[in-house]
């Protein structure tokens, strides 16, 4: 009994020493974290407090234009999402392929597209950086690809097929649903080029050189065994952050569609998640139905972000 008791006490001790010392810790860094608290007060109220009042109202009715009538419906929402929308499983089918096309293939385009530049020369790198990161801000890159597949003659691309008779009549390319996806996946792929490729050059940028003088020294003998065990390694921060933001484009991707094929897509070809969300919240207002729906793509976006990061935890091993 007396040795248990002595047991709680060491414990005791060992607690209050250590809250003691995370209370030290803490003063000697104020000044840290009175520069850091704004961010946090901004980012608690702007981005987890939303998350956490969405997932309360995805387990109600709640509906804007009928506020007071609002009751809990707790996984009602959920289950008619699953069983009773047909639509919600197309936007989900619609969804983890253009995630499953874009997200992969624009991170490792970013990628190699990054590694090349790398090697020119400075003044050559910064011009072949604009010319690539160009079209991830451009406003009229939907303009470009809707004047090049317009549906009439004189589009670009009809033009071309008719010229060489390929075809007799236009082609309604964002109407059709044999076309939609194909084309949006595409237009997608030429605007990824974004932030995630500035962050992997400046991780290439930020290798440290003499690494590879070592590793010759060690046995790699070829640019593949740098890239693997000294280039990669090096970057995981940027790999990762890469990596957020190609997962973030691949499933919030409702723009494209939206500039090129209009709301809804023909035969909802190209309807995803996204749009099932925006037409709920802010079309019909029925912020319930509508926050079942982002639960669940926040879910899904939580998973593949925890997919690729145990991936990339691989790299270099």
């Amino acid at each position: 009994m007396s040795r248990n008791t002595d047991e709680l006490k060491a414990v005791s001790r060992k607690d209050i020493t250590y809250r003691e010392w995370i209370w030290k810790e803490m003063k000697k860094n104020k000044v840290a974290y009175v520069m850091v608290a704004p961010y946090m007060i901004l980012f608690t109220i702007f981005t987890v407090l939303p998350v956490v009042l969405s997932a309360f109202i995805s387990f109600t009715d709640f509906n804007m234009i009928d506020i007071a009538g609002t009751e809990f419906e707790f996984f009602n929402n959920y289950i008619n999402l699953f069983f009773a929308d047909d639509i919600f499983l197309i936007a989900c089918k619609n969804t983890l392929i253009f995630a499953a096309v874009v997200g992969p293939v624009s991170y490792l385009m970013s990628f190699l597209v990054a590694w090349f530049i790398n090697e020119l020369s400075p003044r050559v790198r910064a011009i072949v950086t604009l010319i690539f990161y160009a079209p991830s801000i451009s406003g009229q890159v939907y303009l470009i690809w809707g004047t090049f597949f317009s549906a009439d003659a004189y589009g670009w691309a009809n033009a071309a097929l008719i010229e060489i008779g390929m075809i007799t009549e236009p082609i309604a390319w964002f109407k059709d649903t044999k076309y939609i996806m194909p084309l949006c996946i595409i237009v997608a792929l030429w605007t990824s080029l974004g932030t995630s490729f500035l962050s992997f050059i400046a991780g290439l940028q930020g290798v440290d050189r003499s690494w590879y003088e070592a590793g010759a020294v060690d046995g790699i003998r070829n640019r593949w065994q740098e890239l693997w065990y000294i280039t990669l390694p090096s970057m995981k921060p940027q790999l990762m952050f890469g990596a957020i933001m190609a997962i973030t484009g691949a499933f919030g991707f409702g723009g494209v569609v939206d500039a090129l094929c209009g709301f809804p897509s023909t035969d909802y070809a190209a309807h995803t998640i996204m749009h099932h969300l925006n037409d709920y919240a802010g079309q019909r207002y029925e912020m319930g139905y509508a926050s079942a729906i982002a639960v669940i793509l926040f879910a899904i976006m939580i998973g593949a972000n925890m997919v690729v990061k145990k991936v990339l935890s691989k790299v270099g091993t």
